[in-house]
């Protein structure tokens, strides 16, 4: 988990720390990996993760309830036990806590649907096996190989994406990694080389990600209105835009080349599945590979 320092800054504003309660009546693994997957859209926040695990009585709801208020957190909860996430959400309503239920609308969903009512046990699994674990491990390295982290481990990437800023790197490597794939991504700076590590990695396991420029123009307007900033500079001017990525254009062309998946208009699934396919497809027919293992592996799964 990602912990930053302690503050009193409203919860939102950048520059400032978020408080966050995983409140749970298990083991809270399952808001853990939601939190993992969202703290890393705001590299700019300093978050105090509380893991508060095993809340099945009303004293215990009350006490993080009024440690919440205290520090202005958010509370984030997996409560199965119906009676304790009421009284969960009637506190946290009638002091105006931000909070979050991640299971109780899924698990009502689905009842209506299957026409079953759900055995609310708390930390029941469907077991937890060598996939789950590969699952946490990708997650993980993910999150510690984003936005140019860790090169030196660089070459431990299933599939390594490149392109320049807002072009849907991180989304796609935290979507990938919940699949399975260990993901990192490096971005790609206006003439700025890309970090040497990145050219003594298997070169197949290299995609670039981009984007059309007026789309990308749009995005980073929205991202500097997001943060309260003038969307008058550079980063988000389209003639900038459009030079950054001509140069992310040549350095593509100049290696292996790498793959381009462009991915304006689509949404975070279908972009994935392309960037599973290019890797596999490069794997398939590489004349030195195991075509027949590969061949037989999902589209969608990291391989084992």
């Amino acid at each position: 988990m990602i912990s930053g320092l302690e503050g009193s800054g409203r919860p939102g504003i950048p520059g400032r720390t978020a408080t966050l309660y995983v409140i749970s009546d298990g083991g809270g693994s399952t808001a853990e990996a939601v939190l993992d997957a969202a703290m890393v859209q705001f590299p700019d926040v300093a978050f105090t993760i509380e893991l508060r695990p095993g809340i099945r009585s009303r004293e215990q709801v009350l006490h993080v309830v009024r440690e919440a208020a205290m520090s202005q957190g958010i509370i984030v909860h997996t409560i199965v036990i119906q009676e304790i996430r009421q009284i969960l959400v009637r506190e946290c309503r009638q002091r105006i806590i931000p909070h979050f239920d991640l299971i109780g609308p899924l698990i009502g969903h689905i009842s209506q649907q299957v026409g079953q009512r759900p055995i609310l046990r708390p930390g029941a699994t469907r077991g937890i096996g060598s996939d789950y674990f590969r699952r946490i491990d990708a997650i993980q390295f993910t999150v510690q190989h984003d936005d140019g982290q860790s090169v030196q481990t660089l070459h431990e990437a299933d599939v390594v994406l490149v392109g320049v800023s807002r072009s849907s790197k991180t989304p796609l490597s935290i979507f990938l990694s919940m699949r399975g794939w260990r993901v990192a991504n490096i971005p790609i700076v206006l003439g700025v080389p890309p970090p040497a590590k990145l050219y003594e990695i298997d070169q197949r396991r290299i995609v670039a990600v981009t984007i059309d420029a007026p789309y990308l123009a749009e995005i980073r307007r929205n991202r500097l209105h997001a943060l309260g900033q003038t969307p008058d500079g550079d980063y988000a001017d389209l003639v900038q835009v459009e030079e950054e990525l001509a140069y992310c254009r040549k350095l593509v062309r100049s290696g292996y080349p790498w793959p381009i998946v462009n991915i304006t208009g689509k949404s975070v699934e279908e972009a994935a599945k392309e960037v599973i396919a290019v890797v596999e497809s490069q794997r398939v027919f590489d004349p030195y590979e195991d075509t027949e293992t590969h061949s037989q592996e999902s589209s969608d799964e990291r391989p084992s």
